[in-house]
């Protein structure tokens, strides 16, 4: 094969069931979910937009993630750490994302938490990964829990440093997402990818 083929995507032949209902939701699985994510900014990002989430299905921040791209600088932390007032009334006022002013304000204050980090020579993904000592943790493939111990564990540890929307739910969900879970059905494709 040259470096110009590309080969064509063969989507899974069975996958994740909460997955099966919407095309969205299918390529997000198929594509991301699960799959270790390594990316400092990468991480914060999808941390914060799991913060989004809280209260809400998946598939809204889904249906809005370029939205909230385009809102919050690519997620850039460096240009989103600079926001002000003005922004904050400025995304409050943008249809095309969650507007939730505490939420909002959570992103710029996670922002800037991830920059002290950077500063203070904590990587991101470091400090991340060394709850599970580099590797994936295999769920069962036959439950979804809402959280566990080391979701509470890295929960609390993020509130300590100041972010906010970082309950153990919300962590657990950011886990399976960034693939520091591995939690695929037993049935699919995906398991172990």
């Amino acid at each position: 094969m040259t470096t110009s083929q590309v080969l064509p995507k063969t989507l899974p032949a069975t996958r994740c069931t909460w997955a099966n209902n919407d095309p969205l939701m299918q390529a997000y699985h198929d594509e991301e979910w699960g799959r270790p994510l390594h990316d400092s900014r990468a991480l914060w990002e999808q941390l914060m937009l799991e913060g989004f989430q809280a209260g809400l299905a998946w598939i809204t921040v889904l249906r809005k993630r370029e939205a909230f791209r385009a809102a919050f600088a690519n997620f850039d932390p460096a240009q989103v750490a600079a926001f002000d007032e003005v922004d904050v009334l400025r995304l409050l006022d943008n249809p095309g994302i969650i507007r939730s002013r505490a939420k909002i304000e959570a992103t710029i204050q996670g922002a800037r938490i991830y920059l002290d980090m950077a500063a203070r020579g904590e990587d991101f993904a470091a400090f991340c990964w060394a709850f599970t000592g580099g590797q994936v943790i295999r769920g069962d493939g036959r439950t979804l829990p809402a959280s566990t111990p080391l979701s509470a564990e890295i929960s609390k540890e993020l509130k300590r440093r100041g972010f906010k929307f970082v309950g153990p739910t919300i962590v657990y969900a950011w886990m399976q997402a960034v693939g520091m879970v591995d939690d695929h059905a037993l049935a699919c494709a995906m398991r172990g990818h």
